[in-house]
């Protein structure tokens, strides 16, 4: 590789969205000269989210891209680094950190924030893509309020999907909860409040064949697996909660990580098992995956990097 190819940064962030941005923002003020590469997904999840309603500051609401361009400009107004890029490959074996973008730029880095956050998976249905934001969301706790007093279907069979098929239920009128199989996942104390929830409509052996609607959804056309009959349930919103895909493949065998790919911090720290390498936000965070949550981890990450620069003399 070409030297011209390596650039040696001081603080580099690795993906953006609410974490990302809020270490940017925390790393400029401390004169770390942060370097941030937005991913794949500039922004983040937020960029998918229409209205945000529950991020403190945004008394009437706020829409998750413009959201996010308000982060995006405070930290470049603090003096961070934005660059559009996505990082391919890692070597944190020895010091300084090795980080490739897009195949081919190095950079070397004395410390790392990973902020790459985790993508919702979803069915894969076109009709699903088409009404995404429009009725269609992978966030209850997110989106639910929009939904009150409306029915509503679920996806997913796990402790997530009961999770969200209760809080769901608070708000709307009827829940449906569509399992592909004739039993759940979820833990026994999960499924028994589920199952002791009057308004939340269990349908076993339930395929999703296609969201229906006009401008939003209406209903969910689905076939029982058993019986091969097709019905319409009508319904205003539709929720996927069949689980989440922490975006950390790239630094397996470097780092310790769960069995599903979140990274793991020490307890109360943004701190990896490699010195110098943090992780923010929800590709370590699989229980709240919440905007301000996400922001307050990539303000610890900041600070836990300072504090490492610092110690090092570096």
């Amino acid at each position: 590789m070409a030297d011209e190819s390596i650039e040696r940064v001081h603080c580099l962030i690795i993906g953006s969205g609410p974490a990302g941005y809020t270490a940017a923002i925390y790393a400029a003020r401390a004169n770390l000269k942060p370097v941030l590469y937005q991913g794949i997904q500039p922004g983040g999840q937020l960029t998918i989210t229409t209205e945000v309603e529950n991020y403190p500051g945004y008394a009437e609401g706020v829409q998750g891209p413009e959201m996010m361009i308000d982060f995006e400009k405070q930290a470049k107004r603090m003096g961070a680094d934005i660059r559009y890029g996505l990082a391919t490959k890692v070597d944190f074996s020895g010091h300084p950190h090795k980080v490739w973008i897009d195949e081919e730029k190095l950079i070397e880095a004395d410390a790392v924030i990973i902020s790459t956050g985790a993508s919702a998976k979803w069915l894969g249905l076109p009709s699903e893509e088409k009404y995404n934001g429009f009725g269609v969301s992978a966030c209850a706790v997110c989106d639910g309020f929009f939904f009150k007093g409306r029915d509503v279907a679920i996806v997913g069979a796990g402790d997530t999907a009961a999770e969200e098929a209760l809080y769901l239920s608070k708000l709307c009128t009827n829940v449906h909860m569509l399992i592909r199989k004739d039993e759940m996942r979820a833990s026994k104390v999960m499924q028994e409040r589920v199952l002791n929830t009057p308004n939340i409509k269990i349908h076993f052996n339930t395929e999703t064949e296609e969201i229906l609607g006009e401008k939003t959804v209406n209903a969910v056309k689905v076939r029982n697996n058993q019986t091969q009959e097709v019905s319409e349930i009508p319904v205003g919103g539709f929720f996927v909660a069949i689980g989440h895909q922490p975006n950390s493949d790239i630094f397996k065998g470097f780092l310790d990580m769960d069995e599903t790919g979140y990274i793991q911090t020490i307890p109360g720290t943004s701190k990896t098992n490699i010195e110098g390498v943090f992780a923010a936000g929800d590709v370590q965070d699989k229980i709240y995956r919440q905007a301000v949550t996400a922001a307050g981890s990539g303000c610890m990450a900041a600070l836990d990097a300072e504090r490492y620069l610092g110690e090092k003399g570096l």
